[in-house]
């Protein structure tokens, strides 16, 4: 059972025509699982309409995936980061081989704090593969907020926040402090949205790219596409 998928969705190969070859790890969502909660701050319609069941995400192989590796990492971390720390090694070779630089999102359907889950001499999976460009989307306020202040944020992290039905307070808050959030429409997204410039987030997943202080507007896909407020802004 692999735990990084390579090329696997049709907008992560996006960034190849860029220069940059994408892993993501994608876990089962929320308590879908079972055991500890991996979105601890999502909300009731993100957690209704996640992408998990999207794309590929919609067959039953999948998902079964997606479970066993969640739980690969709740019962038995250790083995699961060792595993992980192997895949990269091989996917960041593979990358250079291919005259390509690497980038990983840890989260493809998760929120789990990477930067502060020790893997060896007491450094996160991010420290230790610092040519690496990690990247993932997020709803804690907490960890937008060390990010923005550099509160000991590592160089090689980026974050975009994620806009929910219930934190418009904290997406004020990241805009104010120059920061990215990305934000779901039912069409395609307006060139600005509360004052704010809108670039196309679907032209590619390359949000460490993005220029900053900009709202990253996202067309709803899969069960998203019939919500009718809140989660996904109407435009």
């Amino acid at each position: 059972m692999k735990i990084l998928s390579v090329s696997d969705d049709a907008k992560t190969v996006k960034g190849e025509p860029f220069g940059w070859l994408t892993g993501v790890v994608y876990l089962a969502p929320h308590k879908l699982a079972g055991g500890p909660n991996i979105c601890p701050f999502a909300s009731p319609q993100c957690i209704e309409l996640c992408l998990n069941t999207s794309g590929r995400g919609q067959f039953n192989a999948v998902q079964q995936s997606r479970i066993a590796k969640t739980r690969f990492f709740h019962n038995h971390k250790r083995d699961f980061l060792q595993q992980l720390l192997g895949e990269l090694t091989v996917f960041e070779v593979t990358a250079r081989r291919r005259n390509l630089r690497p980038c990983v999102r840890l989260n493809g359907t998760s929120d789990i704090k990477w930067e502060s889950i020790p893997v060896f001499d007491g450094k996160s999976i991010i420290e230790l593969f610092p040519r690496v460009q990690f990247y993932d989307y997020t709803k804690s306020p907490v960890r937008m907020e060390r990010q923005q202040k550099g509160d000991g944020w590592l160089s090689n992290y980026y974050l975009t926040f994620s806009r929910s039905e219930h934190n418009e307070a904290t997406v004020r808050k990241v805009m104010a402090s120059g920061g990215n959030v990305s934000v779901v429409f039912n069409a395609t997204p307006p060139a600005r949205w509360n004052g704010f410039a809108v670039i196309d987030g679907d032209q590619n997943d390359l949000r460490f790219l993005d220029p900053r202080g900009v709202i990253v507007g996202l067309k709803a896909k899969g069960s998203a596409r019939k919500a009718t407020e809140g989660f996904v802004v109407h435009t």
